[in-house]
């Protein structure tokens, strides 16, 4: 990439704020440059195959359970980390549209599941099939060394994030 926004941005910051450090721009500013570009360049097949945000998610959590590819509510928000709320607009969404059900659970009769339907299921593996086929392309400028490289630190990353530990002080932010 000739045009490198990102690092013209420090450069700015860096002559009109001397007393600053801008470099964390170099990473947080492309991490979500990236983002951007990757939303754009995996959503076409879900588009093509009329879901919207995070349709996808359930029904990819659901065939990851494998047989008989049922979850509560509660368990999906887990899977997906989302509020049951989004879990509930999407399940009736696709409800609609024949891929999952909700019927009571063999194990509590009070409790509800969301299951995969047959239809679900057909559309969930034609769908991960190309959307991993996207992800590999998306990497294939990447040596394997690289690619393991950039897992760990983007674990890493995450592992940090996950804690709380990050902000000035060390111990999150309070927005």
């Amino acid at each position: 990439m000739d045009d490198d926004r990102i690092a013209d941005i420090v450069g700015q910051w860096g002559r009109e704020r001397p007393d600053l450090d801008p470099t964390p721009l170099l990473i947080i500013g492309r991490i979500q440059q990236l983002a951007a570009v990757l939303d754009v360049a995996l959503r076409p097949p879900f588009a093509a195959a009329d879901l919207g945000n995070g349709d996808f998610d359930v029904l990819a959590a659901l065939r990851r359970e494998g047989e008989p590819y049922t979850l509560t509510a509660g368990q999906l928000s887990q899977r997906m980390l989302v509020t049951t709320g989004a879990v509930t607009k999407r399940v009736d969404r696709l409800i609609a549209r024949g891929l999952v059900s909700r019927s009571v659970s063999a194990a509590d009769a009070r409790g509800r599941v969301v299951g995969l339907t047959s239809a679900g299921v057909a559309l969930t593996d034609r769908l991960i099939e190309e959307h991993l086929a996207n992800e590999a392309a998306i990497l294939r400028g990447l040596t394997d060394s690289d690619r393991r490289t950039l897992e760990r630190l983007l674990t890493a990353m995450n592992r940090t994030l996950a804690s709380g530990d990050f902000g000035p002080e060390g111990g999150g932010h309070d927005g």
